[in-house]
């Protein structure tokens, strides 16, 4: 096995250095400053602060839209990660198959992935408009009553919508790379044994794709958590009567809007935990159930 030799000891460092600063910058700092704040009251203007202790985490926690935007935060992320798997997986299915074309099919069904979210809502908002959409409009004059500006479920639906559609790609990619490694012969061997092909896609492939759909899982956990911000702000602004203001938004809504830093901070930390927490149980009990090779 081959190593690197650096001629020079400070070389090293000087190649991660641009690296680390960044992410000193960029994500140490901000994440201890906001636990820092999170235990002060202070003004809008962060002019006057006091010491709080844990005084913004009981307010925070005893908020009933708090309490709410946890509820919608949950249904949202267990609706995209759920809808986001299944299409990517039947994707990356119908993609692995030998057909004519298949390579101009997995190009196009990777295309989506390159569209930024707030550009993805943005789509999503003249499909769906039901004054300006073309879908909107023909669901309207079908009788359905579309109305994702006044209806709370329209709303959590179409958010939920312009998610999967903004994330599947990056499933699909994994899934069919997964696909594409599980050996030919232990389906011919099913095959052999008289297993129907959902038979051996349930007994054979489903399990050999345990590690892949693992790390999707935590992945697309975290980008429900973390990276929709932009769908939400662009689609909804968190309405109506805030049945799509999910915990990442009002976290923005307290704090940019509403400029209450102490909340938003209290907020902020919260939502750190809840993703180490879930990222942890994740790794501690699912992998359990998860063969490599």
């Amino acid at each position: 096995m081959r190593r690197s030799v650096f001629r020079s000891r400070l070389l090293p460092y000087l190649l991660v250095g641009p690296q680390l600063v960044v992410t000193l910058v960029f994500f140490y700092w901000p994440a201890l400053q906001g636990m820092y704040q999170s235990l002060l009251f202070q003004d809008p203007f962060g002019l006057r602060t006091s010491f709080a202790g844990l005084g913004n985490f009981a307010a925070v926690l005893s908020d009933p839209l708090y309490l709410s935007a946890v509820r919608v935060t949950v249904v949202f992320s267990a609706a995209v990660v759920g809808t986001t798997m299944l299409l990517g997986l039947a994707l990356a299915a119908a993609a692995a198959q030998p057909l004519r074309g298949v390579a101009v099919y997995r190009t196009l069904l990777v295309w989506p992935y390159a569209v930024a979210p707030a550009v993805a809502a943005a789509l999503w908002l003249f499909l769906a408009h039901p004054s300006v959409g073309i879908v909107g409009r023909a669901l309207v004059r079908s009788g359905v009553g579309w109305d994702y500006t006044l209806n709370p479920t329209h709303a959590l639906v179409l958010v939920v919508a312009a998610s999967v559609w903004s994330r599947v790609a990056y499933n699909f990619v994994f899934f069919l790379a997964g696909l594409q490694s599980i050996p030919a012969s232990l389906h011919e061997a099913a095959q052999m044994d008289g297993a129907t092909w959902f038979q051996g896609f349930r007994r054979v492939t489903l399990p050999l794709l345990a590690p892949t759909t693992f790390f999707l899982v935590v992945v697309n956990a975290l980008y429900a958590l973390f990276d929709t911000f932009a769908v939400v702000h662009a689609l909804t602004r968190g309405g109506p009567g805030k049945a799509t203001e999910t915990l990442i938004y009002k976290v923005y809504v307290d704090g940019v809007v509403n400029l209450n830093l102490g909340s938003s901070s209290a907020q902020s930390v919260l939502l750190l935990a809840v993703a180490v927490v879930l990222t942890s149980v994740q790794f501690r009990f699912l992998e359990r159930r998860v063969h490599y090779g």
